[in-house]
């Protein structure tokens, strides 16, 4: 498969990730209103060296596991649930959830960056969320796991996280008014991404029956 082909399977599979409101793309936005674009593109390379070395943990990971072909067949049969599960929580349940206000402590220039390593390191879930697509698109073919496959997928995952980071610092002003960036919207958002990330587990679980 070609490198530039894994670079933007890297990119839209982080891309789509990023895409629901949340604590990091709003933090970044809040602070590129508040203190200006560089600062919130500072807190954004932070979050995305973060991204880069958790994507690489979980590409190392995967690559492991795809040994495994018993562990990953139990493993998939597991996320398609948890995948469900968490679905019907974000579509059903947690629309009646009241909004949480956010505001991010004002910080100065230099320490932007360390606070976009810091958010970004609390946020666990790129991890096991980058681990099971990688195992899922080297299943069908699509990438590898020799090394030049592994850091051209994982810069591709840090870049599509930065794009979408840079679309909330520079765009987020024109919507922050817009159901878009309310918690009803994001909670909408993360059940279809998760939705299609199952209905993706379910078609791999159902191709090697």
């Amino acid at each position: 498969m070609s490198i530039t082909v894994v670079f933007f399977l890297g990119l839209f599979v982080a891309l789509i990730g990023v895409i629901p409101p949340g604590l990091l793309n709003m933090t970044a936005a809040r602070i590129s209103l508040k203190e200006g674009p560089g600062r919130g593109i500072t807190f954004s390379s932070g979050v995305c060296l973060i991204v880069f070395i958790q994507t690489y943990i979980a590409a190392i990971f995967a690559r492991y596991l795809s040994n495994r072909p018993d562990v990953v067949d139990i493993l998939q049969r597991v996320a398609f649930v948890i995948f469900v599960l968490i679905t019907i929580y974000f579509l059903v349940i947690a629309k009646n959830h009241k909004e949480p206000i956010i505001k991010p402590e004002v910080r100065s220039k230099k320490s932007r960056f360390f606070h976009g390593m810091f958010l970004s390191a609390l946020n666990v879930f790129p991890i096991p969320y980058q681990a099971y697509m990688t195992i899922t698109l080297a299943s069908f073919g699509w990438m590898n796991f020799e090394r030049l496959s592994i850091i051209t997928y994982v810069t591709g995952a840090s870049m599509g996280t930065f794009v979408m980071l840079y679309f909330y610092i520079f765009f987020f002003d024109k919507i922050k008014d817009r159901s878009f960036t309310s918690q009803k919207s994001m909670n909408y958002s993360i059940g279809i991404i998760t939705g299609i990330v199952a209905l993706i587990t379910l078609v791999n679980i159902l191709r090697e029956l």
